[in-house]
């Protein structure tokens, strides 16, 4: 039994759950993510195959001419641009390769949409500019700093408008695809169809500024074929001479090293050494700062100056306060006692003003 032959309709909407299932991954290196982007592309080749064997589009007809149901099979060639830029590579001649492989598709997506009619009159102006000169194509013609400025943030605005306005007539129930209304998913797709050819320009001119990296990078050298018995025999040669390619020295020749004069009878040096003493000084002073540090901190520079008695104890009113006398110290109250009563014999002996004699009469 033969298998039926697929209808453009069932590869078209398995092309496109496979491309909105790659959007939300971020696992790009993944073997399975590959797998289904190399998928997603096979079905939109095959989405071509199909267009191109039923005549879908002819360059006879006009926009009028397309019905509502085949229009979204004009971004056929814009979603082959956007999957082979995903595409990993290991190499710049394979970036450059799937770059201009993205060039041809969307060359192919803009040219269908010429064909038609359906690029506005700013569009046709850029799609024109880019047919004279591929390789030096900018959505923004100017060389004014300024002017370049305006001309991005216009373009991001526009960028974003026509996003907004696709989310809202995809969540509106009068632009779905199945009971909506003709008209309004006519304009549904139309929509989407200027925002493909809007990102389409954005897109040609991104592969320009890349390609200019690309021309800059160095060319990869060829590695050079070497045969087993080639490597063999240098491997052989290398250790005869004593030489080998081991980053950590066998632990023989270290404790040999370690050992044994320093120096030959020629000067020669027969292993390591360092040199030591004002060097390693050196060495050390590379990262101090400009001034000199403290060798102490402040209350061991007190104590030491207290040592060396620079320092004067008592003052204040601390000298003033006399110490309460112990009352069970009989010695010392004696003692303080006969040097009160010696006091008082002494100014009884010598009244007061009685050896100034200078003012006398």
């Amino acid at each position: 039994m033969s298998e039926e032959p697929k209808t453009l309709k069932a590869v078209f909407q398995a092309a496109e759950l496979k491309r909105r299932a790659l959007e939300g991954t971020y696992e790009t290196s993944s073997p399975t993510y590959r797998e289904d982007l190399s998928e997603a592309l096979n079905l939109y080749q095959e989405c071509i195959q199909i267009i191109n064997k039923i005549s879908l589009f002819s360059s006879n007809e006009g926009l009028e001419d397309i019905a509502t149901s085949d229009l979204h099979y004009l971004l056929v060639n814009y979603r082959i641009a956007e999957l082979i830029q995903k595409v990993s590579t290991q190499s710049p001649q394979e970036r450059r390769a799937a770059l201009n492989a993205t060039r041809e598709a969307y060359e192919r997506f803009l040219h269908l949409l010429d064909n038609y009619s359906i690029l506005s009159a700013s569009e046709s102006k850029l799609f024109t500019d880019y047919n004279e000169d591929p390789a030096a194509f900018s959505t923004i013609s100017t060389a004014d700093p300024a002017a370049r400025r305006n001309a991005k943030i216009a373009n991001f605005k526009a960028e974003k408008e026509l996003k907004k306005k696709l989310e809202y007539m995809r969540n509106s129930p009068r632009y779905l695809e199945d009971g909506g209304d003709e008209e309004a998913v006519r304009e549904l797709y139309l929509t989407e169809i200027a925002f493909c050819t809007h990102m389409a320009f954005q897109g040609l001119e991104s592969i320009n500024r890349e390609m200019e990296i690309l021309a800059q990078a160095p060319i990869p050298s060829a590695p050079q074929a070497t045969t087993v018995p080639d490597d063999e025999r240098r491997r052989r040669e290398s250790r005869d001479n004593g030489y080998s390619e081991r980053l950590d020295a066998p632990l023989s020749s270290l404790l040999s090293a370690s050992s044994g004069p320093l120096l030959s009878r020629e000067g020669k040096p027969l292993r390591p050494f360092t040199l030591t003493s004002n060097r390693q000084e050196l060495q050390r002073g590379v990262f101090r700062p400009g001034h000199n540090l403290p060798t102490m901190t402040i209350d061991e520079y007190l104590e030491e100056e207290r040592r060396q008695g620079n320092i004067i104890e008592g003052g204040g009113e601390a000298s003033g306060r006399q110490p309460e006398p112990d009352e069970d110290d009989i010695e010392k109250a004696d003692a303080e006692t006969m040097k009160a009563r010696e006091w008082d014999e002494f100014k009884e002996a010598n009244p007061r003003g009685s050896g100034n004699t200078l003012n006398r009469g």
